[in-house]
Parts: C-alpha cells; sequence; structure tokens
C-alpha cells in the first residue's frame, strides 16, 4: 500500500508524538507489542494504522487519557477500524494474539461475551488447539506458536487489580470442536477459574425468553474500546455510542445468566455427559 493524504497525516502526528516523548523507535515498538519496521512504516504513511495499532503506540507514548482521546477523535474516522481475518492470517495469527494480549494488559476491567467458543482467556491448551485446527488449517508452525501466544495472554488472569466478567451462552459449552474428553477437561477449567476471586462467570441458559440475538462475540475493555469478532473480520470501535451500545448488550444478557452454584451445577452436568458412562457411575 503507498502513501496517501490520509496515512501521511496519521504517520506525521505518531512520528512527532514520539519525537517529542524523546523515546526511540525501538522502544516505542515493543512497547506496543509490534516490529520496529512496522512502526517505521506507519509513522511515513506505508500503512494505515489500524485503531488497535494506533491506541497502542499512544498507550506507549505515555500519553495521557484526554489528549489520547482528542488525538483519536480525529484519527478515528481515518484509521481502520475493520480487519478481515485472511488479513490477519496473512500477517502471522500469533501475532494477532500478542496485540490482543497488549490491549488485555491495559484494560483494568473486561467484559466479555461469546456465543461462539470459549473464550481463549479460559481455554485449556488442548480446547485451543482444537480451535486453530478449524478449517482453514494452519501450518503445523504456525499452529504451534498461535496456540502457545493465545495461552501467554491468560497470565493477565493472575495480575493484582484486574477485573473479568464473561457471559458465554450454554450452547458454546455443548458445542463439541474437539474429542468429548477435550470438552469435559475445559469444563472442568471453567469450574476452576470460576472460583477467582476476580473472576465472574455467568452462563446464559437456553431456556427462557432472551434479550437479544448473540449476533457477535464481543470484548469490553474499560469503557473505552470494543472488539467485535464475525466471521469474516474483527472490527474495533472506540465510538462512545458503540461503546455504550455493547455495554448495555451486555448487561442485558448478564440479567439473565446463571451464576454461582447454578452457574457450576449447570456446567457440571454438561461436563459429565461428555464423560465415558464408567466414569460417570
Amino acid at each position: 500500500m503507498g502513501a496517501t493524504p490520509l496515512t501521511e497525516s496519521i504517520g506525521t502526528a505518531l512520528r512527532a508524538l514520539r519525537h517529542a516523548s524523546g523515546r526511540t523507535g525501538d522502544v516505542v515498538a515493543r512497547r506496543a507489542s509490534m516490529s520496529a519496521g512496522k512502526l517505521s512504516k506507519i509513522e511515513n504513511g506505508k500503512v494505515l494504522p489500524t485503531v488497535q495499532d494506533v491506541d497502542l503506540i499512544l498507550t506507549a507514548l505515555g500519553v495521557s487519557d484526554d489528549a489520547k482521546e482528542q488525538f483519536l477523535t480525529a484519527a478515528r474516522a481515518a484509521a481502520t477500524e475493520e480487519t478481515a481475518w485472511r488479513v490477519l492470517r496473512r500477517m502471522g495469527p500469533w501475532k494477532h494474539q500478542r496485540t490482543i494480549r497488549a490491549i488485555e494488559a491495559g484494560t483494568q476491567k473486561l467484559r466479555l461475551f461469546q456465543g461462539q467458543l470459549i473464550p481463549g482467556l479460559l481455554q485449556t491448551p488442548e480446547y485451543a488447539s482444537a480451535v486453530f485446527s478449524l478449517p482453514p488449517a494452519l501450518p503445523e508452525e504456525t499452529h504451534t506458536k498461535t496456540v502457545a501466544a493465545r495461552l501467554e495472554r491468560q497470565a493477565v488472569l493472575h495480575t493484582p487489580g484486574r477485573s473479568f466478567h464473561f457471559l458465554i451462552c450454554e450452547h458454546v459449552l455443548r458445542w463439541q470442536i474437539g474429542e468429548p474428553v477435550i470438552m469435559a477437561l475445559q469444563l472442568d477449567r471453567l469450574l476452576s477459574l470460576s472460583r477467582l476471586a476476580n473472576i465472574r462467570l455467568g452462563i446464559v441458559p437456553q431456556a427462557g425468553k432472551k434479550p437479544d440475538f448473540p449476533m457477535t462475540c464481543f470484548s469490553l475493555h474499560d469503557d473505552r474500546l470494543v472488539i467485535v469478532e464475525t466471521f469474516h473480520s474483527e472490527v474495533t470501535t472506540r465510538d462512545p455510542r458503540d461503546v455504550q451500545l455493547y455495554a448495555d448488550t451486555f448487561e442485558r444478557f448478564a440479567v439473565i445468566s446463571v451464576y454461582g452454584d447454578e452457574m457450576r451445577d449447570l456446567v457440571e452436568h454438561i461436563r459429565d455427559g461428555f464423560l465415558p458412562q464408567q466414569e460417570r457411575d
């Protein structure tokens, strides 16, 4: 992609901010979880950064929240907010996992709604491997690196001062993407993590009237950023109206979800259905 007025203006502004901070490109790139080459291309207008890229760069520069919001308001219209999975795949899916890890590391309160699969932060190695084995299949080395990068993200669950609220639709627990034993172990993992003080896990039951359709899965990062996943792309938005829309949707599903012992009884019942008969007796 060649330079355009839009890419040049965004890159020039980011480069000016970096120079003003006194930080080198290598330092900022490392803190923003991207290569120095990518940062250079962004600063020189060769690559139009995504909203995620802009957020990570500004955070690495130590820009104040007010200044960051002013800059992002100006950049939002130009920044790419939708990235096709085929593009992320071409770039290296493990690199994308590292980008998400950096975003999660900067999030104090994460709310995540899943109607498709077990959230990555809660996956077992076996379940994650099964997820990345789905078509289109990844080359073996890429598969291994991507699974490892996803599991590395889970360290944030044990970072002090962070809270996590997960909502998972009941059908996700029953959606078999691996051998029964993989599903059983995954549900055991959910039960274990649900007892951590900083994790609130709710299951949206299949029975009963629903407030909406589980059209997409999405994650709310504090009240500043939403990442939405569709079949063909990942969409990032910082627009306060969009953030509020997803926050309201999350709360509607949270109201009808089951928690605590009721949730664990449900998960245990589904888990036991994946176990061989002799293990249940």
